[in-house]
C-alpha cells in the first residue's frame, strides 16, 4: 500500500480529492489505521480501532461514487468519537471501568450517525475522563493521553483523546463533549480548534451525560471551516433528546469567508485577565491587535457563575452515579469517586440556588451582548501541565492544577454559550487557547472571528511535529 497523509490535509480538502477520485476512501481508511497503530501505542489516544468497519464502510463510499452517486461532504474522511457516545456493536464506556460491563449499544448516537451520513468513516473511539469529571485525561483505568506536542504533558480532558487525535494527525475530524470545558481545555492543551455550540444545538442523544444541564457536544479539527462544516451537519432538532433545540438551523461553513465586518469585538477584562500564568495572555492580546479591537468589557459575576456551575455539575454528576456509588465506590477512578460522593451530599438548596443563579447570570449576559457580538478571553491559566503535575502557580499562589484548569471555561458554560477555542502558537512554545465567544445561537459570529484569525495567520492547527519522531 502506498502510504498517503491524508491527515495532515484538513477534512474539507480531503472530502474534495476522495470525491473527484484524486484518492479512494478505502486508501484513506487504510492510511489511518496505518498511522494509528504506529502512533497511538504512544499517544493513547484511542480505546478501541474499527478497522474491519472503517473498511467497509469507506469501500460503500468508493462504490457510491463509481456508480456517480453523492457521498456526502465528508465523503470518505475518517473520524472519531470519545468513548461516551453509542457506537452500535460496540460497549460504550464513557472512560469507566464499570461501564465497560454493560451489553454494547444497539445503535449509533445521533451526531456519529450524523456525520457517517455525511459520508464519513468512523475509525474508533478516543480516551477521556471517567464519567467526564476532569480536565486532563489521565485515565486510572485506560492509561494517559499524552499530548503530542510534548508527550510529558497531558492533552487536556475531558476529551483529551479527541483533541489529540486530531492534533497528531490520526484522524482530521473528531466529536467530544464539554460540560465546563471539555473541548475548550484539550483544544487550547494540543493546538487545534475545539467548538463548543450553544446548549442544545447538537444532540446528545446516545451520549452517556455527566450533567443534564451542562452537556453539550461539539467537534475537533484543525481548520475553522472543519469545524463549521461538522457543526452544520451535526445541528437539528432530534426527538431523542429533550434539551435539543427546535430553532432553524443556523448555517456557519458560509460565515467562514464572510470577514468580520460589521462585528463588535471586544476583550474580557477583570477575572479573565488576571487568574493564569503571564504567557496566556499575550494570545489574547495578538488576536485582539491583529483584529483592531481595543474594547474591553466585563463579564459579570464570573466567580460566582463559576461556583454555581461546580455546584450543578457536582450535584447532577452524582446523581446519576448514586447506585453505583453505594455498592461499588471502589471500582471508580479515585479522583471522580471523591468528587462524586462529595457532589452526593450538597443540600438540594445548595442545587437549588445555583439554578437560579443561571437566570440571572443569563440576563447580565444578554444585556452584555446588546453591546457587543464577540468577546475573546483566555481558554486555560495556563498551557499543557506535566503529566501528574499538582498544582499550578497562579499570582504566586500554588492552586490544584486539575479542577483549576477550567476557570476560564466554566463560568461560560454555565449559560450554554457558542465558543470557539482557536490554537495560538508563540515563538513555537507549547499552544495556547484564546476563547472566541458569542451570544447564544450567534455560532456564525464567533464562526467569522475565528475564520478571520485563522487568514491572518494568529490561529493556526498544524500536525503535531514531535509525533512524528515517537518511539
Amino acid at each position: 500500500m502506498n502510504v498517503l497523509t491524508p491527515c495532515s490535509d484538513d477534512a474539507c480538502a480531503l472530502a474534495a480529492r476522495i470525491r473527484s477520485r484524486q484518492q479512494s476512501a478505502r486508501e484513506t481508511a487504510l492510511d489511518a489505521i496505518e498511522r494509528i497503530g504506529k502512533f497511538d501505542p504512544t499517544l493513547n489516544c484511542f480505546t478501541s480501532v474499527l478497522s474491519d468497519s472503517a473498511v467497509a464502510q469507506a469501500e460503500e463510499v468508493d462504490r457510491l461514487i463509481d456508480a456517480g452517486g453523492d457521498p456526502g461532504p465528508l465523503a470518505g474522511v475518517p473520524f472519531a468519537v470519545k468513548n461516551l457516545f453509542d457506537i452500535a456493536g460496540l460497549t460504550t464506556l464513557a472512560g469507566s471501568k464499570i461501564d465497560a460491563e454493560r451489553p454494547p449499544a444497539a445503535s449509533d448516537a445521533t451526531a456519529v450517525a450524523r456525520l457517517k451520513q455525511a459520508g464519513a468513516i468512523l475509525v474508533g473511539a478516543l480516551n477521556m475522563d471517567e464519567y467526564a469529571y476532569g480536565f486532563t485525561t489521565e485515565n486510572t483505568h485506560y492509561g494517559v493521553t499524552r499530548n503530542p506536542r510534548d508527550t510529558g504533558r497531558v492533552a487536556g480532558g475531558s476529551s483529551g483523546g479527541s483533541a489529540a487525535a486530531v492534533a497528531a494527525g490520526l484522524v482530521p475530524l473528531s466529536l467530544g463533549s464539554d460540560t465546563n470545558g471539555s473541548i475548550r481545555v484539550p483544544a487550547a492543551f494540543c493546538g487545534v480548534f475545539g467548538f463548543k455550540p450553544t446548549y442544545g444545538a447538537v444532540s446528545r442523544a446516545g451520549t452517556s451525560l455527566f450533567s443534564f444541564s451542562l452537556d453539550h457536544v461539539g467537534p475537533f479539527a484543525r481548520s475553522v471551516r472543519d469545524v463549521a462544516l461538522a457543526f452544520d451537519l451535526l445541528q437539528g432538532p432530534d426527538s431523542r433528546d429533550p434539551a435539543a433545540s427546535r430553532r432553524p438551523p443556523v448555517r456557519c461553513l458560509p460565515a467562514v469567508v464572510t470577514g468580520i465586518d460589521g462585528l463588535r469585538v471586544a476583550v474580557a477584562d477583570g477575572y479573565f485577565a488576571r487568574l493564569g500564568l503571564p504567557e496566556v495572555f499575550p494570545p489574547v492580546e495578538q488576536a485582539a491587535r491583529a483584529l483592531g479591537v481595543t474594547r474591553t468589557v466585563t463579564i459579570p459575576d464570573a466567580e460566582i457563575a463559576r461556583a454555581a456551575a461546580y455546584i450543578i455539575t457536582a450535584c447532577e454528576g452524582a446523581n446519576l452515579h448514586l447506585a453505583d456509588l453505594r455498592t461499588r465506590p471502589q471500582d471508580f477512578d479515585p479522583v471522580v469517586v471523591e468528587r462524586f460522593l462529595a457532589g452526593a451530599l450538597l443540600p438540594a438548596s445548595w442545587y437549588l440556588q445555583a439554578q437560579r443563579y443561571r437566570a440571572v447570570f443569563r440576563e447580565k449576559m444578554r444585556a452584555l451582548f446588546e453591546t457587543v457580538d464577540v468577546i475573546l478571553a483566555p481558554a486555560t491559566p495556563c498551557p499543557a501541565i506535566k503529566i501528574g503535575q499538582p498544582s499550578i502557580s497562579v499570582n504566586g499562589v500554588a492552586i490544584p492544577s486539575r479542577p483549576n484548569i477550567g476557570i476560564f471555561t466554566q463560568p461560560l458554560s454555565f449559560i450554554g454559550l457558542p465558543i470557539i477555542s482557536i490554537p495560538v502558537f508563540a515563538d513555537a512554545q507549547l499552544p495556547l487557547g484564546v476563547q472566541v465567544i458569542g451570544a447564544p445561537h450567534n455560532e456564525p459570529a464567533v464562526v467569522r472571528v475565528a475564520a478571520q484569525l485563522e487568514a491572518m495567520g494568529v490561529a493556526r492547527a498544524p500536525v503535531a511535529v514531535p509525533v512524528e519522531n515517537l518511539p
